[in-house]
């Protein structure tokens, strides 16, 4: 099936971008592998005809609002977020009622509808760097995870309105499982996403204890690794993460601090779906022109701060 996939990738002008998390198998026919800033800024930047998305849903929108002349495929609809899914369109766009002169950062873990209501889209790799620039004469309305959000307040001091929403997975991932795993692994370094429901404490906390945590996005992760020195981390993210930083960095020990932060969403994508999209040219995403303009812009102003 590798093979077949190889070159329906060949005949058809296409490209597989798969996403950190998603499984082994998936990531060993793609084209490119990284987090959603990386792929999207990969997105803008091929010449293929085709993009099959091995992420969520959200993250194809995002490729297919940046290549509006491509066709972006994603080998299962049902592969969503929940992050994503907590938004009401309707309340943000009162709260831009209510506050004419206020700013909306997203983060990229949103729907087109929502991009197109936002000033400013954000990753965690880039989102300190946005909030920063912001004149602090200004309301922002940061959404929506409530664990980034928080960790961006409490690093920027900046009063921001945060969403109350959360990434199912990380919030598994809370500050007793880390500590226990710190008590076990003393000599073991902490790379920690700022999305997970430990992130405060560890900002806070670990700091008191000796252990000063890394807050890195996942591709942040990866580029770690590869000049850290340690030969052990205690990875706070989705579990995916790990057989590639092996990869990139073998002969390290890497210890997930939740064992159980699986995002079931993106194991839905398959091999055998992945060969299925680029056969029958499923599931071809399309954003309405007016919904993607705006979200464009604010996607862009996004890849400033790369």
């Amino acid at each position: 099936m590798r093979d077949e996939i190889i070159k329906l990738k060949k005949d058809k002008n296409a490209v597989v971008l798969a996403h950190n998390y998603q499984l082994p198998e998936v990531k060993e026919v793609a084209d490119f592998i990284g987090d959603s800033l990386n792929l999207s800024m990969e997105a803008t930047r091929t010449k293929a005809s085709i993009i099959v998305f091995a992420g969520v849903y959200f993250m194809a929108e995002t490729a297919a609002i940046l290549n509006p002349d491509k066709k972006v495929l994603i080998p299962d609809l049902n592969a969503g977020c929940s992050l994503a899914s907590s938004v009401d369109v309707e309340a943000v766009r009162r709260w831009k009622e209510r506050n004419p002169n206020g700013v909306v950062v997203a983060y990229i873990n949103t729907y087109a509808d929502v991009k197109a209501l936002a000033d400013y889209v954000c990753t965690s790799a880039n989102c300190l760097k946005i909030i920063e620039a912001l004149p602090r004469d200004k309301p922002v309305l940061f959404l929506p995870d409530k664990y980034l959000g928080l960790y961006i307040k409490a690093k920027t001091g900046r009063d921001i309105e945060i969403w109350e929403g959360e990434c199912h997975v990380h919030a598994r991932i809370t500050s007793e499982k880390i500590l226990t795993k710190i008590k076990l692994h003393r000599d073991a370094e902490v790379l920690v996403h700022p999305e997970c429901g430990c992130g405060t404490a560890c900002l806070l906390a670990l700091p008191k204890m000796g252990v000063e945590p890394k807050f890195l996005s996942t591709e942040g992760m990866v580029k770690y690794v590869r000049q850290s020195p340690a030969r052990k981390f205690i990875v706070a993210t989705e579990v995916g993460i790990i057989d590639r930083l092996e990869k990139e960095a073998p002969g390290k020990e890497y210890i997930p601090a939740a064992e159980d932060a699986v995002c079931e969403y993106m194991k839905l994508i398959t091999l055998e779906k992945v060969y299925r999209s680029l056969r029958d040219e499923v599931y071809r995403v399309v954003v309405p022109e007016e919904v993607a303009r705006r979200a464009r812009a604010a996607i862009r102003r996004m890849l400033e701060f790369t």
